[in-house]
């Protein structure tokens, strides 16, 4: 999970100080991009990131999601398709002229090369995008990995980075979209999963989701069974839109309350995992007060 999709999915929880026993709602079903399913899909909106390696005839499709950190308001991070172009392990980091600027600007001068390290912003592995000075990366601050902290580029958790550098090969397209509603069928119920709007996002998004609902109801799938009698229940579509969670939730549910299907969600008690290999170490993990200077913009993000 990322800072703001779990933040989302709980707002009545203090993100910082949580009390002991507190119920906490973590969003891992979702509802993929209206894309094709190829390469790297990345969602702006929901700061994450699909990868769907190639299957081999007669096996199922996968998918892989990890969350991201994407580019601050003034340094947003693009719209479109790209693809990688190269990797590198172990990179150096070489500051844009325009991000050495901004810095010094700040009194936090850069030096012109930031040699590998845990001190490197770009982790320990980059995949290069065809667009210039623009790649997915890891990150000597994990904290950032779900909000808006870069100059650009897409941050990765430092665990996560490595698997996809080593699956990902070189020249796999990446398309990188900005859908905060999505729908999706399952079973025969459709879905809907809400993000909070970027602030920097000024369209529409009522008509958006009004033709997406009339597409979305269009399709073959739609048809399957008996989803073409499926109702929405128009006051859960209504408290999903204007309470944007996270949580993918069944529109076509009669009677329910986004309260009453988070209710009913499997419990799980919260303990280290079987083989974690966390020894509780702290030294290297940011405090509250530091995550919270990332959010307010007054950090030293790297592309």
């Amino acid at each position: 999970m990322g800072y703001e999709e779990i933040v989302s999915a709980n707002p009545n929880v203090d993100p910082w100080l949580p009390k002991a026993g507190t119920p906490i709602v973590i969003p891992t079903q979702f509802v993929l991009p209206d894309v094709p399913r190829q390469g790297i899909v990345i969602n702006l909106a929901a700061m994450r990131m699909f990868y769907f390696p190639k299957s081999k005839a007669g096996e199922p499709q996968r998918v892989i999601t990890h969350p991201l950190g994407i580019g601050r308001v003034e340094w947003k991070t693009p719209e479109g398709i790209t693809q990688v172009v190269s990797k590198k392990e172990n990179p150096a980091w070489i500051p844009t002229p325009s991000i050495r600027k901004e810095h010094a600007k700040n009194g936090d001068p850069l030096p012109a090369i930031v040699p590998p390290g845990p001190d490197n912003p770009m982790g320990t592995h980059v995949l290069k995008l065809a667009w210039p000075s623009y790649a997915i990366h890891g990150t000597d601050k994990p904290p950032s990995v779900g909000l808006r902290g870069s100059h650009g580029c897409l941050r990765m958790y430092p665990e996560d980075i490595v698997g996809i550098y080593n699956n990902v090969p070189v020249g796999t397209a990446v398309r990188v979209v900005n859908q905060p509603r999505l729908l999706g069928w399952r079973d025969q119920k459709l879905y809907l999963q809400t993000y909070p709007i970027l602030e920097d996002d000024k369209r529409n998004h009522a008509q958006l989701l009004k033709k997406s609902l009339s597409a979305v109801r269009a399709t073959p799938k739609a048809k399957r069974e008996a989803r073409a009698q499926a109702k929405i229940n128009p006051a859960l579509l209504d408290e999903v839109i204007r309470n944007p969670r996270a949580v993918a939730t069944p529109i076509t549910q009669p009677d329910v309350t986004l309260q009453t299907y988070l209710d009913r969600a499997t419990r799980v008690q919260n303990i280290l995992p079987f083989n974690a290999t966390w020894e509780g170490e702290m030294d290297r993990q940011l405090t509250a007060a530091e995550v919270l200077k990332l959010a307010n913009k007054e950090s030293d993000p790297a592309r």
